[in-house]
């Protein structure tokens, strides 16, 4: 699935968390990608942790995603967050500490996730549903993610 978020995405995402600087940094890398969310992911990735070593055919972006969607959708914690989130969009510290969890999740199954490549992530969930994430379908054509009313 490639996701995309638009610039009034970015910008929502931009005004919540702006004074967030590793999220402004990951904003910087999807404006930089027309927010294009799996380019941003790696850019960011290839700044942070260098080039990898992937095999052929392999995408660090669906690697990632696969280890993740493990351990996120049967995370109640994760899930409440999101779920609160949800209900409050546009909430500062309830989407940074959605990111923060993110890094923490990452970290205790070995993936060297900062909040920069954090946020991508979570942007994308976001984007997509967390239903949707965990199923890995593709969304129906007219969805619109939950990261602030009106989109």
């Amino acid at each position: 699935m490639n996701a995309q978020l638009s610039l009034k995405e970015m910008n929502v995402a931009r005004e919540i968390l702006q004074d967030y600087n590793p999220a402004q940094h990951a904003l910087n890398h999807l404006e930089k990608h027309n927010g294009k969310v799996e380019t941003a992911f790696e850019d960011l990735w290839i700044e942070k942790n260098g080039q990898p070593l992937m095999q052929q055919g392999k995408s660090l972006w669906q690697v990632t995603l696969k280890v993740l969607r493990e351990e996120l959708c049967g995370d109640d914690g994760f899930r409440g967050q999101l779920k609160d989130y949800t209900k409050n969009p546009g909430s500062s510290p309830l989407l940074t500490g959605l990111i923060i969890s993110l890094v923490g999740v990452g970290t205790a199954h070995g993936l060297p996730i900062d909040p920069a490549i954090a946020t991508v992530i979570v942007l994308y969930i976001l984007k997509i549903g967390l239903n949707i994430f965990c199923e890995y379908t593709e969304p129906p054509v007219g969805t619109s993610g939950t990261l602030a009313p009106g989109n």
